[in-house]
C-alpha cells in the first residue's frame, strides 16, 4: 500500500478576539481510527474544518502522502479524498430534495452543469447501494425533510463513503444515534478501516473512544497536549489530559425539598408519537425522561411546550387546567424548554451572546414607548456569562463561532432570565465535553434547589440515575414504567427502554 499519511504541521488560526489553533501538528494514518479529542473549545472542530476547506485564513501546511496540498475550500479537501460528515446534520443536507439526490450530490450537480443527462434510475440505485453498506434501509425515494436526525446521519454517511475517501472525519457521529444504530455504524467503520480508509473520530463520548479507536490525540486551548495510542491511557487520563486537572465527582449533590405539584399530564397525545402519557413533576423535583433514539422524547417535550398542534389531553400547572396551543403561551404559562438541536431551536446563530441571553424575556429589558435597555440588556449578559461560566471574548461575539459547551449553556442561560417554573430540557449534554457536562448538571442542581421543576429528557442512561428523582421510561411513544431513581439503574432503564415488560403486568 502507498503511503497516504495524513499530515498537519504547525496550523494556527485566529478569530475576532480569539486565536483558536496555535501551531498545531496532527497526523493520520490510513487503515487506522484516530481519536481527535477535547473539551468545548479546545480547537478540534477548528482543525478538521481547516482540514475541510471551511477555513481558507490558515497559517501551516497539509501534507498527504508526502505531497503538500492547497486546500483553501471545501472541493479541494474533497477532491484530495477528505470527506467530513458535520454533527449538525441539517446543515449538510437539502431538505427538499430525496435522500438519493442528497446522497449523490455531488453526481447529479456535475451532470446538470453539462449536456449529459441524469438517469434517476441509476441515481437512485447507487444511493441505495451506499446505504446498504450501512446496513440501512432508508427509502431512497423519501424527502430528507421527512427522515429523524439518525437517518440523516446515515444520509450524510452514505454521502461521504460514495466518493474516492482516503480519510473520513466523523464530528460526534454517534450523538443522534441508537445504542444498534452505533454498532452498526462501528461496523461500517471497521470494514473501511479494513479497506484502508482513515478515520478521524471526534467524540466526547470516552467508552466509545475506548472501543473502537487505535489512536489519540488530546487538545486543550487550541494546542495538542497528548499523543498516544489508546491503548496507553485510561479513561480517567484522557478526561484529566482534557481538562488540565483531575474530573469532581461527576454528579453533583442532589438532595433539594420536593415541594407541590406544578405539572400535571393526563392522557397526552400528539396523533403521531406521544401515546396517552400522564406524568407529574413536583416543585425541587428533577424527573427525568428516559428513552432511545425514537422512543419519542423529543415528541413528548415538544407536546408540553405547545409544539403540537394536534395535541390533545389535560394539562394542569400549579392545579389550574390550561390549553397550551403554542410554545408562546407556554412561555406565559412559566414553562421553558431547551431543545436537543439546540442550533437550529434554541438559538439565534448569527446573532451575538447578549441577544440571545435576553431573548427569552425582552419585555424585562424595555423602557417606555417599547425602546430596549442597552444598559440593563449588557448588565444582565454580562452577569449571566460570569455565572455560567460562558467562554466567549465578549457578549457582541456571535454564537455561531462559539463551542457546543458553550452554545448550550447560552441556549439554558436565556431561560434563567425569564425565571420559569418550569424547565424541559431535551438531550442538554449532547455533544457537550465532560467539563461542560458538570456545569450543566450544576446549573440543574441549583435550578431544583430554588424550587423549579425540571423535566430532564435523555438517552444517556448513567445521566438519568445520576441526576433524577424519578424517571418515566418511554418505549414506541408510550410510558412503560415510572420509578424511583434511587430504586433502579441503568440495567433495569435500559430494559424497560427497549419494550420490556413489567412482571407485574
Amino acid at each position: 500500500m502507498t503511503n497516504t499519511t495524513l499530515e498537519m504541521k504547525d496550523i494556527s488560526i485566529e478569530f475576532p478576539g480569539v486565536k483558536a489553533l496555535d501551531q498545531v501538528t496532527f497526523s493520520a494514518k490510513p487503515g487506522s481510527v484516530h481519536a481527535l479529542i477535547g473539551a468545548n473549545g479546545a480547537g478540534k472542530s477548528t482543525l478538521m474544518k481547516v482540514l475541510a476547506g471551511a477555513y481558507a485564513h490558515f497559517n501551516g501546511e497539509i501534507k498527504l502522502g508526502g505531497k503538500q496540498l492547497s486546500i483553501s475550500k471545501p472541493t479541494d479537501s474533497q477532491k484530495a479524498g477528505v470527506q467530513i460528515v458535520y454533527q449538525e446534520v441539517d446543515a449538510a443536507l437539502i431538505p427538499t430534495l430525496t435522500v438519493a439526490e442528497n446522497i449523490m450530490l455531488q453526481e447529479t450537480v456535475q451532470h446538470s452543469g453539462g449536456k449529459q443527462w441524469i438517469r434517476w434510475r441509476n441515481v437512485h440505485k447507487k444511493a441505495a447501494t451506499q446505504l446498504e453498506k450501512l446496513n440501512s434501509t432508508i427509502s431512497t425515494k423519501r424527502l430528507v425533510s421527512s427522515l429523524t436526525l439518525a437517518e440523516k446521519q446515515m444520509v450524510l454517511l452514505a454521502r461521504a463513503i460514495s466518493t474516492d475517501c482516503k480519510f473520513l472525519i466523523l464530528d460526534e457521529p454517534t450523538a443522534p444515534l441508537s445504542n444498534r444504530e452505533t454498532e452498526k455504524l462501528f461496523s461500517v467503520i471497521k470494514r473501511l478501516k479494513e479497506a484502508g480508509v482513515g478515520i478521524i473520530f471526534i467524540s466526547h463520548r470516552i467508552p466509545e473512544i475506548v472501543e473502537i479507536c487505535d489512536e489519540i490525540t488530546i487538545m486543550r486551548n487550541g494546542q495538542v497536549v497528548k499523543r498516544d495510542t489508546v491503548a496507553q491511557l485510561t479513561p480517567e487520563e484522557i478526561v484529566e489530559w482534557m481538562l488540565g486537572k483531575k474530573l469532581e465527582q461527576q454528579f453533583p449533590e442532589h438532595n433539594p425539598t420536593i415541594g407541590e405539584i406544578l405539572l400535571e399530564v393526563e392522557g397526552l397525545s400528539d396523533q403521531a408519537i406521544v401515546k396517552d402519557i400522564s406524568l407529574h413533576v413536583k416543585a425541587g423535583e428533577v424527573v427525568g425522561i428516559a428513552g432511545l433514539v425514537g422512543a419519542g422524547k423529543t415528541e413528548l417535550c415538544k407536546a408540553l411546550f405547545g409544539d403540537a398542534a394536534k395535541a390533545t389531553g389535560t394539562i394542569q400547572i400549579k392545579g389550574k387546567q390550561v390549553s397550551l396551543k403554542s410554545p408562546h403561551i407556554a412561555v406565559q404559562n412559566g414553562l421553558a424548554f431547551i431543545p436537543e438541536e439546540r442550533r437550529k431551536e434554541g438559538l439565534i446563530l448569527h446573532e451575538s451572546v447578549q441577544t440571545n441571553l435576553i431573548s427569552a424575556n425582552l419585555h424585562a429589558f424595555t423602557k417606555a414607548l417599547h425602546f430596549l435597555d442597552k444598559k440593563a440588556q449588557r448588565s444582565k449578559s454580562q452577569e449571566l456569562i460570569q455565572a455560567l461560566g460562558i467562554k466567549t471574548p465578549s457578549p457582541d461575539t456571535s454564537v455561531h463561532t462559539l463551542s457546543g459547551g458553550n452554545q448550550q449553556k447560552i441556549a439554558i442561560g436565556k431561560w434563567l432570565v425569564s425565571d420559569a417554573d418550569i424547565y424541559i430540557l431535551d438531550e442538554p449534554t449532547k455533544g457537550v465535553d465532560v467539563g461542560a457536562k458538570r456545569d450543566i448538571f450544576e446549573l440543574i442542581a441549583a435550578l431544583a434547589k430554588r424550587g423549579k421543576a425540571i423535566i430532564y429528557a435523555s438517552s444517556e442512561l448513567s445521566e438519568i440515575v445520576g441526576l433524577t428523582n424519578r424517571v418515566y421510561v418511554l418505549y414506541d411513544g408510550e410510558v412503560t414504567k415510572e420509578l424511583s431513581t434511587a430504586e433502579t439503574d441503568e440495567q433495569e432503564l435500559l430494559y424497560f427502554s427497549t419494550g420490556g415488560q413489567s412482571n407485574e403486568n
